[in-house]
């Protein structure tokens, strides 16, 4: 079993040939491929973490589509003055699929 953990949209994510991932949006057109950087790497029984050795580590992506997130209602209440505040947000996202760990 070979994975990696990559460091994509600011986040950490757990990731093996063929999983599909969402991260934060990255500029990059459908199709496209991407470079993540890796923070450690298991191989069987063998663990990489030292970062020279990283450093030649590549895990390249394809970009499948740009999507947007659950919808996030943000509200704000103030009892006795009449203030109310509503506000919506969509996270802006990226799904990739994890092509090659080399």
């Amino acid at each position: 079993m070979v994975y990696a953990i990559v460091k994509a949209g600011g986040r950490q994510e757990k990731v093996s040939v063929g999983d599909v991932v969402v991260v934060d949006r990255i500029s990059a057109d459908a199709g496209s491929s991407v470079q993540l950087p890796a923070l450690l790497l298991v191989d069987g029984d063998k663990v990489t973490s030292d970062a020279k050795a990283l450093a030649k580590v590549t895990v390249t992506a394809e970009v499948v589509r740009d999507e947007k997130g659950p919808k996030i209602v943000i509200q704000k209440f103030k009892n006795k003055t009449g203030y109310r505040k509503r506000q919506g947000h969509r996270q802006q996202l990226t799904r990739l699929k994890v092509t090659s760990i080399a």
